[in-house]
Order: C-alpha cells, then structure tokens, then sequence
C-alpha cells in the first residue's frame, strides 16, 4: 500500500546507519524476509514483482521497524 515504509537500523562498527524502504506508488508493498544471515527489505507490485531489494546481514541490524501507511509503527527482531 503506498506510503508503507520500513526502517531499517544497521551498526556500521562506529555508530548507526538508517534506511528507508518506501513504497512508492500505489498498489505497491513492502515486504521483510530473513534467512541464512541476511535480512531483505523488498518493494514490490501488486504481482509480487520485486522492484527493489535492500540486504543487510542479520548480526548488524540492530532494528527493523515497520510504519504502516496510516497506522502505528511495529517492531520487528531479525
């Protein structure tokens, strides 16, 4: 749903680093999947097309929270 956003939060060794995944245009979502040491933050279609993805290995995340369009934000632990 536009206006979905995640923010990741990543340790960069000498402080913290934020990104933002936004959906960008209506129809499109984001979605967190995690496995193998990494976690992917993807803005995708309404077909599931990916059309972008960020990597982050999962030992330098520190948080992942999520902002709903028009709702409260939650947290996710990777």
């Amino acid at each position: 749903m536009r206006g979905d956003r995640v923010e990741i939060v990543v340790d960069t060794g000498g402080g913290v680093r934020v990104y933002d995944v936004v959906a960008s245009r209506a129809g499109r979502r984001v979605e967190i999947t995690s496995g193998r040491g990494v976690v992917e933050v993807t803005e995708v279609t309404r077909s599931g097309t990916p059309v972008r993805t960020a990597r982050f290995m999962t030992g330098r995340v520190v948080a992942l929270v999520e902002h709903p369009a028009g709702g409260q934000p939650t947290e996710h632990t990777p």
